[in-house]
């Protein structure tokens, strides 16, 4: 089968068992010709030693003896290079081998030297503790707002000099001094306009007054407690008229027949209202910047007040187990 391309030369055929024509000698024909065999270097290379001298050329029969021993003898050469060979081989295999138990075993020796796992027993002989995780998340913080929403919650005693504390009250750096303070249960009683009819119909409990002063400018603020966030957020969403003015303890009358600055807000089931005007009785315009900031910071306290009321309540109960 040919594979295309220059192809290797046929065998000559034999004419003797120890003799063939263009391995030692040539032809007649060939001579004529200049043909060359196989036996005899090219004209142009150097002539190359023969390898089985007296066994062609000369035309006697080969020393078949010399020949075999030859033979023989390159023979062991080759087996000899095997052998050594692979000796050489295995040697390098070896070395690999070594070389990567010593490896593993200095990685071992590494691992050895590291901290003590947990669990076991240490250098000094006592066991490290294990790490312990509760399945069990701990509850969240108590929601202040939470505990001035429900009225089961709520359950701190509720007076008008425990939510207006002390004889004055700052706000921002301007210090307000406290008049006089009430509380009731009669909500309507101590309202103005149609406000007294808007905590009747949402169940007001009762309403907590305190009137502070500064500059001239009188201040009444009432609180008035529900019994649900809800039923607070709609007297402050339907108030009309406003919280009745607090007389007594230097405080004179205020806020009748002249025009004052009235406001409201919510927080839980609390509403509140303020009620700011000149102590003098003088008319209160938009102008009057010194009215509007002291229903401000009036606003401000009773909401702080009122959330502080909460806050103390939560922290109470994140404290008692069970709560």
């Amino acid at each position: 089968m040919s594979f295309g391309g220059p192809q290797w030369p046929q065998e000559p055929q034999q004419q003797g068992y120890g003799q063939q024509p263009g391995y030692g000698q040539q032809t007649p024909g060939q001579q004529a010709q200049g043909q060359q065999g196989y036996g005899y270097p090219h004209p142009r290379q150097p002539a190359q030693p023969d390898p089985f001298p007296g066994a062609q050329g000369s035309g006697e029969t080969p020393d078949w003896s010399a020949l075999a021993d030859a033979s023989a003898s390159r023979g062991r050469r080759k087996r000899l290079l095997l052998i050594g060979g692979g000796v050489l081989a295995t040697v390098a295999v070896g070395a690999i081998v070594a070389t990567a138990v010593v490896s593993a075993n200095q990685k071992n020796d590494e691992a050895k030297n590291g901290p003590v796992p947990t669990g076991t027993v240490s250098p000094t002989g006592a066991p490290t503790p294990e790490p312990t995780f509760s399945s069990v998340a701990p509850p969240p913080p108590p929601n202040p707002k939470d505990y001035i929403s429900d009225p089961k919650k709520d359950k701190a005693p509720l007076t008008a000099e425990g939510l207006f504390p002390g004889k004055k009250m700052s706000m921002n750096g301007r210090a307000y001094k406290k008049g006089a303070t009430s509380a009731t249960t009669n909500c309507a009683a101590v309202t103005q306009g149609g406000l007294g009819g808007v905590l009747n119909r949402n169940g007001c409990q009762r309403v907590l007054r305190a009137t502070y002063v500064k500059d001239g400018v009188a201040i009444t603020v009432g609180v008035a407690v529900f019994p649900s966030e809800a039923a607070a957020q709609k007297a402050k969403d339907q108030a009309t008229g406003g919280v009745a003015p607090l007389t007594g303890a230097g405080v004179g009358d205020f806020c009748h027949a002249t025009v004052c600055l009235r406001r409201s807000n919510a927080i839980g089931r609390y509403a509140y209202f303020t009620q700011a005007g000149f102590a003098n009785g003088k008319k209160v315009t938009k102008a009057d910047e010194s009215v509007f900031r002291a229903s401000d910071d009036l606003g401000t306290f009773a909401f702080n007040q009122i959330y502080a009321r909460g806050r103390a309540q939560a922290s109470a109960a994140a404290g008692t187990p069970g709560e």
